[in-house]
């Protein structure tokens, strides 16, 4: 039985501004309107013998990806668990910790296919079809990985060196993994015709990756087991106790297990396959080219430019006389890049982190459990949001030290509680919360309500929000 593992998650930084680390790489839309997660989900959907695919993800992204996976019209979420990360960890954890649950949960035989959601694969017939070639070879214990034939000497890119076939398979052995080589290295790999890029997908029967886990890394099982034993108790989401999560090793699977184990096997995939790991490719594949080789997503002007790729989500941009640049507007910032360095944006993140700038790890809209808020205005002496708040969802009871709020409906009816006093809030009313005041909002009805929200004070940090009662499980505060 094949039970994909889809892992979520990422730093958000080679794809920055877009990409951001609390909103990275798999919740993207391509040009056709779908997120690489999704478009993971369907594949993995298409594979799932019993329904089932299982999602490793951090505690911080469930919402998003629930969300996400909603989206499906052939995605039943009861039948989509959630294991989450309290924190970021590498993938040896992560598809232990699945393989572990696959055991407890579905089958002594699930056959495991472990899936990156940040992945483009756009010929699903022919990833299909490798798919059941590498669960043949799992089916006779071979740990499985699938290699990417080269299209030119990548040095960003970890390889495999194939040895001979496997009897009756068509697979061919491991002979070693390869670190990212420089150029001249990876240009003789691919002359030799018997490497191929690792591409960070497997397939295993769950029981083989705990046989094989219990001798090229026991200290990883061994605390992969105790972090399992943590869990919540849930049938979905399950949660580990941070403690035990934090103590197993941070090691990706391929220095843990596949690096070391005896029988590994590699699928040389028929499939396309982009890791989508820069602007550069994105420019390559994402819209239309016109003749000299701009391509545009987004609302822009291009007067005797060429190679440029422009992607403007709100703004019109204009580009005169340039050549071979990305440009990438948001609504909070804006990135310019020759095409051929923008594997450097993630420098631009190093100095964003380092200064603690938001713009780090936020858009200005920001999504939440309950909807999402954009920021209109931020000030020293006030603070203006565009609330939206999803069908039956509800705000957290909580209060402020060091801002009041203001509260005004432009479109719904909202339930709202400040004080002790409960009522009713429709379009074109507005409300005042004052400091250390306990409030909530709800959104009773069966559509989207938007509020504008007017904060005032000293600071408005989310740091001062203090939290009594919260129904998402996010951590409650003391007074």
């Amino acid at each position: 039985m094949i039970v994909p593992v889809i892992l979520s998650g990422g730093a958000g930084t080679r794809l920055w501004p877009v990409s951001r680390s609390a909103y990275p790489k798999p919740f993207m839309r391509m040009g056709d309107g779908e997120s690489l997660l999704y478009k993971t989900l369907d594949r993995a959907l298409r594979l799932a013998e019993s329904g089932t695919v299982l999602t490793v993800t951090g505690r911080d992204y469930y919402f998003l990806t629930r969300d996400e996976y909603a989206r499906h019209p052939q995605a039943n979420l009861d039948h989509l668990p959630f294991l989450l990360e309290p924190a970021g960890r590498n993938t040896a954890p992560a598809i232990v910790l699945a393989a572990l649950y696959a055991l407890e949960h579905c089958a002594a035989d699930a056959t495991l296919l472990v899936l990156p959601s940040d992945h483009l694969i756009r010929d699903v017939d022919a990833f299909a079809a490798d798919v059941a070639r590498a669960a043949k070879l799992a089916a006779q214990g071979w740990l499985v990985t699938f290699g990417i034939q080269p299209t030119a000497p990548e040095t960003g890119f970890g390889y495999i060196r194939m040895r001979e076939q496997v009897q009756g398979c068509e697979g061919r052995a491991v002979g070693a993994f390869v670190e990212k080589p420089d150029r001249q290295t990876a240009e003789a790999y691919i002359a030799s015709g018997d490497h191929v890029w690792n591409s960070g997908m497997f397939c295993f029967r769950a029981d083989a990756l705990v046989a094989a886990a219990e001798t090229t890394c026991p200290d990883v099982l061994a605390a992969a087991r105790a972090c399992h034993a943590s869990d919540s108790g849930q049938v979905s989401p399950i949660e580990y106790a941070k403690d035990t999560f934090m103590a197993q090793p941070d090691i990706s699977i391929d220095y843990a297990v596949m690096e070391r184990a005896a029988k590994v096997a590699v699928v040389p995939a028929r499939f396309d396959w982009s890791d989508i790991g820069s602007w550069k490719a994105i420019s390559d594949m994402d819209a239309e080219s016109d003749a000299v080789g701009n391509r545009v997503q987004g609302q822009a002007i291009v007067v005797e430019s060429e190679n440029c790729y422009i992607q403007s989500q709100q703004r019109m941009v204009a580009a005169v006389g340039v050549k071979n640049l990305v440009i990438i507007d948001t609504d909070d910032a804006v990135l310019v890049a020759d095409r051929d360095r923008s594997q450097q944006v993630k420098l631009v993140v190093e100095q964003l982190r380092a200064s603690n700038h938001p713009a780090a790890a936020l858009h200005n809209t920001v999504h939440r459990p309950w909807g999402s808020y954009t920021i209109l205005e931020d000030k020293d002496d006030c603070k203006v949001k565009r609330l939206t708040v999803r069908p039956g969802h509800v705000l957290s009871l909580q209060l402020h030290h060091r801002r009041s709020e203001h509260w005004t409906v432009v479109h719904g009816t909202a339930k709202v509680r400040v004080g002790e006093r409960e009522f009713l809030l429709n379009a074109n009313e507005s409300t005042y919360i004052p400091m250390n005041t306990v409030h909530r909002l709800e959104n009773p009805t069966e559509q989207d309500i938007h509020l504008i929200e007017v904060q005032c004070g000293d600071y408005f940090g989310e740091d001062d929000i203090v939290r009594l009662e919260d129904r998402y499980g996010r951590v409650k505060a003391k007074v």
